[in-house]
């Protein structure tokens, strides 16, 4: 039933886009539907392309791992419309630009600087392209037992098979059906699990009770090597061998491997993380890890994910196929409103499955809880369905992702890099696709989270200084933004990088190179000012900031005016 269920998602995708093959006549029409998408439609597009993998399935994994602190990755990323809609949105869409390379080079007039932000948008795109792959393939590895390879093959064809049919246009209609299939997907469930759990089970999911103790047998599958404690002597069966009392001390359970816990065992401890439902658990404060700096956390994560979304390359093409800058910033006010929507039912996903699925915090699997909670509650048939039903919603949650990302790839290599024709910019993205496939193959035991929240953290210390400076401050330099987006880039995906292999303990020094986003951004916004203020802006940064700022007052006779 759960591989049925993702079967109409792939096929209407796949139909959806060949309707686009009629009006594919241009590169401006692939990239940019032509611009003539309306506000509504659009806002659901963009709506259905920025719920990802991270939003479906990651903030409620989130909650269960790190406490209810984690419940301020959503409000980062509603913010952050908030922040585009008052700054990017119609200055943007004014342009004429058709991605954000196109407006590097239309704004400062250097082809060097339009090529290194095609560079950027690639480094973006496979940093959020990658977990939805990954994701695709480990949600339906979970509920059906498929090979891992399956669903990461199948979301990469259906995505590449639509765009390279229909491109923008197919996209922005699959993206506004995905988004109301993952609507009802994801909130008819969340209402029939509060329904079953009963008053009891509720009132537990709103103060839990510390995991300390396992109260049924319980089966653990190790998805990473995990270091665990334990502090007393605990039967373990470990695969299908025979139980074994292991002493209390130091263990590390190999990736791949199951523990077997009997009820009345007392849980292991994982230095670092947040036991569900304890006091660090219930602290509205991110401290991923135990770093013991939670504000410090917190406020880098919300200046990731609020500022990193102006600079989003899937989200900032989506304003130029609005018709206008007031079309485009009624997208984004509609926009904030079906993301708040959204974004109420996560927790509740969350809080259900620290009381009823807590194991998931050792296995390290815990943004599968959204999939594996109906079965839990109910394991029967209706539980089955349940099931399907959000495995379906993921499903259309990695493609209507994926589709705006490989649409920037497409856009970056074809149109930026190396400016080909329509044909080229169909082939770029079956090629694209398979290179993202095979980047995935090998990454299945990543946190899809984890990865996302980079991709967030170097767009908001690249492209994030460049549109605001770009648009509001008219002595910014071609080679002031080139050294505030290297910078930018070196010091949130070098660093991220750095940290990764240094492998630190717990502190200050491991959580300023795991989210950087709090220091690197203000370096990326500072350098690129200095190095603007030692040279002199282009001789029409005058009249490009009149073009931003005046509305258009466009009759009917009139068209649009050219790019910058």
């Amino acid at each position: 039933m759960t591989v049925l269920a993702i079967v109409p998602v792939v096929l209407a995708t796949l139909l959806i886009g060949a309707r686009g093959v009629a009006a594919m006549r241009s590169t401006s029409d692939f990239l940019v539907a032509s611009r003539r998408i309306s506000p509504a439609l659009n806002a659901a597009a963009v709506s259905g392309e920025y719920l990802s993998a991270a939003s479906f399935l990651g903030v409620a994994g989130l909650v269960v791992k790190d406490g209810v602190g984690a419940l301020w990755y959503p409000v980062g990323f509603t913010a952050g419309y908030l922040a585009m809609l008052t700054l990017v949105a119609a200055p943007m869409r004014r342009t004429g630009a058709l991605t954000v390379p196109d407006f590097a080079e239309a704004r400062l007039g250097s082809p060097t600087l339009r090529r290194f932000s095609a560079l950027v948008v690639l480094v973006i795109a496979g940093l959020y392209l990658v977990p939805q792959f990954t994701a695709a393939g480990q949600v339906l590895t979970l509920v059906s037992g498929t090979p891992y390879w399956v669903g990461v093959v199948v979301a990469g064809a259906a995505v590449s098979i639509t765009l390279a049919l229909g491109g923008m246009r197919a996209a922005t209609y699959v993206q506004a059906f995905q988004f109301g299939l993952k609507m009802l997907l994801f909130v008819a469930p969340a209402i029939w699990l509060l329904l079953q759990t009963g008053p009891d089970t509720r009132r537990e999911a709103l103060a839990p009770v510390e995991f300390t103790r396992f109260d049924q047998q319980t089966h653990v599958d190790f998805r990473l090597d995990t270091r665990l404690s334990i502090s007393e002597p605990t039967p373990v069966r470990i695969g299908d061998g025979s139980t074994t009392t292991l002493s209390p001390g130091e263990y590390t359970a190999p990736g791949g491997a199951s523990w077997s816990f009997p009820a009345g065992a007392r849980v292991p401890e994982i230095r670092g993380a947040a036991v569900p439902g304890s006091e660090a658990w219930q602290r509205p404060l991110l401290d991923a890890g135990g770093g013991g700096h939670p504000l410090l956390a917190t406020w880098s994560v919300l200046m990731a994910t609020a500022l990193g979304t102006m600079g989003l390359p899937h989200v900032i093409v989506r304003f130029h196929t609005s018709p206008d800058g007031r079309s485009a910033r009624r997208t984004a006010a509609i926009t904030v409103a079906l993301l708040g929507t959204f974004y109420l039912f996560p927790a509740i996903y969350g809080l259900l499955g620290t009381v009823l699925l807590p194991e998931l915090y050792l296995s390290g699997a815990t943004d599968t809880v959204v999939v594996a909670l109906p079965a839990r509650v109910d394991p029967g048939w209706t539980g089955s369905l349940f099931t399907a039903l959000l495995t379906a919603g993921a499903f259309a949650a990695f493609l209507a992702t994926s589709l705006g990302l490989l649409l920037a790839v497409a856009g970056a290599v074809s149109h930026d890099l190396a400016p080909g024709t329509l044909r080229r910019l169909r082939l770029t993205t079956l090629v694209a696709a398979g290179v993202v496939v095979l980047l995935a193959l090998p990454a299945a035991r990543i946190d899809v989270g984890a990865l996302v929240t980079s991709a967030f953290a170097v767009a908001a210390s690249t492209f994030c200084p460049l549109l605001v400076l770009g648009i509001w401050w008219p002595r910014l330099t071609a080679r002031g933004a080139y050294a505030g987006m290297a910078v930018g880039l070196v010091s949130s995906a070098g660093v991220m990088g750095a940290g990764l292999v240094a492998g630190l303990e717990p502190g200050l020094p491991a959580l300023l190179l795991a989210q950087p986003a709090l220091w690197s951004v203000p370096l990326a916004f500072a350098t690129m000012m200095l190095v603007s203020l030692r040279g002199d802006p282009p001789r029409w940064a005058g009249s490009a900031m009149l073009r931003l700022h005046l509305d258009e007052t466009l009759d009917e006779t009139r068209t649009p005016a050219p790019p910058l």
